[in-house]
């Protein structure tokens, strides 16, 4: 498994010559550094901690299960020659992906706040007809007569966003060596500015 750490820029277009044009996302990867190893024997499951700089006096550390992303029938022996590929102090960098490579990329999605149910779920609302101009953005009914109370999992009001998600599949399109950058096909999970998990896909 390959994984690296990296820092959203922003989403631009590129144009190939086959394909046209390509709307990516920008990753920054400066050079990670590797600070910890789990091992078996130890902590009972294998991991790598990557570090990365997100400012000029701030660090970021994020884990990788390797054990969990390999398959399951892989034996002990090839797992830990994966976990040797990242000894302690090495660095890692964009050189470890390919140009339409599959990769996974995890984030925090943009924190909304406490929105109703019109943002948060698509509803429709009331009728805008007459009598109905205080009612546009009301949930509605949220239960019956029985059970007599509301139901666990409604779609109500609440937080909306904040919350981890990886998206899944999608094309490495471009890959600057000299400055660190990676570009991939698609939008990725979270804000500008905001530390990101490219992983490859199993």
């Amino acid at each position: 498994m390959k994984f690296i750490l990296g820092k959203k820029l922003g989403m631009t277009t590129l144009f190939d010559e086959t394909k046209g044009a390509l709307n990516v996302t920008l990753i920054a990867c400066e050079e990670n550094k590797v600070k910890l190893n789990r091992t078996l024997e130890k902590d009972g499951y294998l991991a790598v901690q990557l570090e990365t700089k997100k400012t000029v006096n701030k660090t970021v550390r994020k884990e990788f299960r390797i054990d969990k992303a390999i398959a399951l029938g892989t034996d002990r022996t090839a797992l830990t020659k994966e976990l040797e590929k990242y000894p302690i102090d090495g660095a890692v960098d964009v050189t470890l992906f390919e140009v339409g490579e599959k990769v996974n990329i995890a984030g925090v999605t943009k924190a909304k706040g406490f929105q109703g149910t019109v943002k948060r779920y698509g509803f429709s609302g009331g009728r805008k007809s007459h009598g109905g101009k205080h009612d546009l953005r009301k949930p509605g009914s949220i239960g019956a007569t029985f059970p007599e109370h509301v139901v666990k999992g409604r779609r109500m009001a609440g937080r909306m966003g904040g919350a981890n998600m990886t998206a899944l599949n999608l094309s490495v399109a471009y890959i600057n060596k000299e400055e660190g950058i990676i570009a991939v096909r698609g939008a990725v999970p979270g804000v500008n500015g905001r530390i990101v998990k490219i992983m490859s896909v199993k």
